[in-house]
């Protein structure tokens, strides 16, 4: 996902929590769905800054060697700028862009259905 063109707010806001429990019956399960968004996004976030400042990754160990580059502190400010990943995720929550299912339920249908009476 392009996170440059995410909606989601830049600072942290109030929220009621009945619009989580909407979503799924259970604001802890809500609140559950979401951190585990934010850390996929945390992850991918962090896997392509790292990428981009592998570029500019010095392997000596001299610090004399060590300078300042403007594009690499660009980059990171571009970075340190953006929504915290539990601010992205919260906002895909409530625009149901999340994919998720509740593998208990799953589980419950499937042996309710598997058990017979006689």
């Amino acid at each position: 996902m392009d996170y440059k063109k995410t909606k989601a707010s830049s600072s942290t806001i109030t929220r009621d929590m009945r619009k989580f429990e909407d979503v799924t019956g259970n604001p802890y399960e809500a609140i559950y769905i979401i951190s585990k968004r934010a850390d996929q996004i945390s992850s991918e976030i962090k896997e392509e800054l790292n990428k981009k400042l592998k570029e500019f990754a010095s392997y000596s160990d001299n610090l004399e060697e060590i300078f300042e580059n403007r594009e690499q502190i660009e980059i990171s400010k571009f970075y340190e700028r953006l929504p915290k990943p539990s601010l992205i995720a919260i906002e895909e929550f409530l625009e149901n862009k999340i994919y998720y299912r509740n593998t208990d339920e799953e589980e419950n249908t499937t042996t309710n259905t598997n058990t017979t009476t006689e």
